[in-house]
């Protein structure tokens, strides 16, 4: 019997995915009256047209020439993006119930199943506390903070935000039945995950065997408590995968970003120190230095309060957004965009746009105060997204953000090992995420 070679195979199975490429492309654009795009080269899409480690920017590009409203295919899979305030309000607020859909991502998919005056990197250090925060709800406890275990899993956590916004990451969302089969730093991001969610399930057993069910500790007694009430329901949501998915993605959530913010926020301080000082006058009239800052001052400090909305602007943390889908065949403004496609909101072409803030390329608090200095809300505010897939831990992740920074300013000055000018504010890393560059900073004491 004759035995094909390795490059007939090859080439057998380049020529089934050219076939398979062009049929879906051919079938989905015979479902609806999709928006324009640039044109796909068949299997890898629109590849060639995007920079992996700034994919946000490529596609905030090309909405330029194709407007706000496009079609772009990424691998073989159709995309439709959203690029204005306008485009992603109508929407994910509008149109809430269409576009309500979880979309597809398939590195989602695949995790679903110093002393003072000493310069230090504050990562780990602001990474500890802020996951303390979320280790409480969802665990019902704190964390030492030189837990060894502790530790592993911030860890962990760290490499797997970096893993989404690396080029390899964005390969595997393109390719993830190819990319997914070679080797490559990708597979650290998939023991990262399956490193914690195997912590999850320990944690999860342990309480299965303490559980008090008219004493719910924690967001893990109350999953278990459901799931005893569903146990016979075979169409329940409420299973052990389900705890160990739902908790992982608070858990996860609730650290990285968060902690993200924070860092991305200090090192925006350090550049500008001008705002550094006058929140220390703010905090000073308001709160004072003989009692902790609490969530009721906020409504009495507008500067602070717009300092860290424009932080959380101007980083524009998950640029790309969470990828929705549509639930039906959808009339969206000219075009009709075929049920189960995937939406990109750009939250980041929402957070830039000009017709929103005066300032998009630059860091201004001046976008959330309004001309007598009260703190002013703005449309184009959706770091947290918008509509019916909003990010569930928003009132949670402004609680903290406002706190930590008030406690912080209120106890420190802080000051930069290198000159303020030589301070980069771009991202180190931009894909599912902007990441920031590693610095250090002095926490002087006032």
């Amino acid at each position: 019997m004759e035995i094909f070679s390795t490059s007939t195979l090859l080439l057998i199975a380049c020529l089934i995915l050219l076939i398979l490429s062009i049929t879906h492309t051919r079938n989905h654009q015979n479902k609806g009256r999709l928006p324009p795009g640039p044109t796909p080269l068949p299997i890898i899409g629109n590849i060639l047209q995007l920079n992996g480690k700034e994919v946000f920017k490529s596609l905030n590009k090309l909405s330029e020439t194709y407007g706000p409203v496009y079609t772009i295919h990424m691998g073989m899979e159709t995309v439709v993006v959203l690029c204005s305030y306008d485009a992603v309000k109508e929407a994910l607020v509008d149109n809430a119930d269409d576009f309500g859909a979880r979309g597809h991502m398939p590195l989602l998919d695949r995790i679903s199943s110093g002393g003072h005056g000493q310069s230090v990197d504050p990562t780990l250090c602001i990474a500890k506390a802020v996951s303390n925060v979320i280790c409480s709800v969802v665990f019902g406890s704190r964390f030492e903070y030189e837990d060894k275990t502790f530790l592993h899993l911030l860890a962990l956590l760290h490499e797997i935000f970096k893993g989404f916004s690396s080029v390899w990451g964005q390969m595997y969302n393109l390719f993830p039945k190819v990319v997914g089969k070679i080797p490559g730093p990708h597979h650290k991001l998939f023991k990262a995950v399956d490193g914690i969610q195997n912590f999850i399930a320990e944690r999860v057993k342990m309480h299965k065997e303490t559980l008090d069910s008219g004493s719910p500790r924690d967001f893990i007694d109350c999953f278990l408590l459901k799931m005893e009430q569903e146990k016979d329901m075979p169409q329940t949501e409420f299973h052990m995968e389900g705890i160990v998915n739902s908790t992982f993605d608070l858990f996860a959530a609730g650290t990285e970003t968060v902690s993200t913010t924070l860092r991305y926020g200090l090192l925006i301080l350090l550049k500008h120190a001008d705002v550094e000082e006058r929140i220390h006058k703010e905090i000073d009239h308001v709160i004072g230095q003989n009692r902790a800052p609490c969530i009721e001052d906020r409504s009495h400090m507008p500067y602070l309060d717009a300092v860290i909305h424009e932080i959380q602007r101007f980083i524009d943390l998950i640029p790309m957004g969470i990828p929705h889908k549509v639930t039906r065949d959808v009339h969206f403004r000219d075009f009709i965009i075929p049920k189960d496609t995937t939406v990109y909101p750009m939250l980041g072409s929402v957070l830039q746009d000009p017709k929103q803030f005066k300032y998009p390329k630059e860091f201004n608090p001046g976008h959330f105060l309004d001309e007598n200095g009260k703190f002013r809300r703005n449309d184009g505010y959706m770091p947290f997204s918008s509509g019916k897939r909003i990010c569930l831990g928003e009132g949670l992740a402004r609680m903290e953000l406002f706190l930590f920074f008030a406690t912080i300013l209120q106890n420190f000055t802080l000051r930069s090992p290198v000159e303020p000018q030589d301070l980069d504010l771009t991202p180190q890393m931009s894909g599912f995420g902007n990441i920031p560059h590693p610095y250090e900073l002095c926490f002087i004491p006032r």
